[in-house]
């Protein structure tokens, strides 16, 4: 069944209760209190950023302009068993194989003769099957690739490079996103988004005033 961000956010409220109910019972120390007070404080950021994804992903999907019954399935199967499939991977294998035979589960009768997809060509079902993997993917770029890069960059570079100052950093993230390329020329700015952004530097130049000439040639030293 699918899901919403608030019933999810209910369900972890309700497991984090639990789980309170049986702390109460325990002599845990105060640090695993802590912890479990730091859990409840996520759950209503959780059901905002859910929320923001769904959001997303629905214009996204929209956007894409298929038929009712394609766009349904997009929901309700491909993007769910393509998510699936991206989580198998970070497990062990056998942490991952249940993961997996949902989502075979999900996605092969889509398009076997008779599913909603069946009638579209061998091309429209691989960009539909690509284009559910990159809406999955929507969540993790949201959360752990952008901690990934802050964890790595503090460890590794901010030290060594004088990076310990936020304008800095703030200047090379922007670099990053909307400057970098990949080997296909696409952005991590163009890559979330999905239309490619206007170019930094013009934006800059239409924001930034640039200083008149003076008013008269500087003096020149008599030497």
């Amino acid at each position: 069944m699918r899901r919403h961000s608030k019933l999810s956010a209910g369900d972890i409220q309700a497991q984090l209760d639990t789980i309170r109910a049986l702390a109460q019972q325990e002599p845990l120390s105060e640090t695993c209190l802590d912890r479990l007070e730091k859990a409840e404080r996520v759950v209503p950021t959780r059901q905002a950023t859910s929320a923001f994804v769904s959001g997303y992903v629905r214009r996204q999907v929209s956007h894409l302009d298929w038929a009712p019954p394609v766009s349904y399935a997009m929901h309700a199967s491909l993007i769910p068993s393509c998510s699936l499939e991206r989580v198998a991977h970070t497990r062990p294998v056998s942490g991952g194989e249940p993961l997996r035979a949902l989502a075979d589960h999900l996605r092969p009768p889509l398009c076997a003769p008779g599913g909603v997809c069946a009638e579209l060509s061998p091309t429209e079902q691989s960009q539909l099957q690509q284009q559910a993997k990159m809406l999955a993917e929507g969540f993790q770029r949201s959360s752990a690739n952008v901690e990934g890069r802050h964890g790595y960059l503090s460890l590794r570079n901010h030290q060594l490079r004088g990076l310990e100052h936020p304008r800095k950093r703030a200047c090379l993230t922007a670099v990053h996103h909307f400057c970098l390329t990949r080997a296909d020329g696409t952005t991590a700015a163009e890559r979330l988004f999905g239309p490619k952004p206007r170019s930094m530097c013009a934006a800059i130049l239409v924001s930034v005033d640039i200083p008149p000439a003076p008013l008269s040639p500087p003096r020149q030293a008599v030497g």
